[in-house]
């Protein structure tokens, strides 16, 4: 099975709103918080190219921040990622 992580920092609601919708939709994830961690954050950013948070991946491919996944969601993309 596909693993979701999402990776976070405090304080941040779109974090939470991420992981509230994930939740709502049955969904597991693991989450990684960044918070304290500069150079894991620096990692990330290299890998995704992104800098802002949360990131949401799947297998390691990114779907991308709350709005990104949220569509992904209600498209059936996330689905697409989970099931491939």
């Amino acid at each position: 099975m596909s693993a979701i992580t999402v990776y976070t920092t405090e304080p941040c609601g779109f974090c939470a709103a991420a992981k509230a919708l994930l939740t709502a939709h049955g969904l597991e994830f693991t989450e990684v918080n960044l918070s304290k961690d500069e150079e894991g954050r620096a990692q990330l950013a290299r890998t995704t190219g992104m800098m802002t948070f949360p990131q949401v991946t799947v297998d390691g491919r990114l779907v991308g921040d709350f709005h990104e996944t949220k569509a992904a969601l209600e498209s059936g993309r996330l689905e697409d990622l989970l099931a491939a």
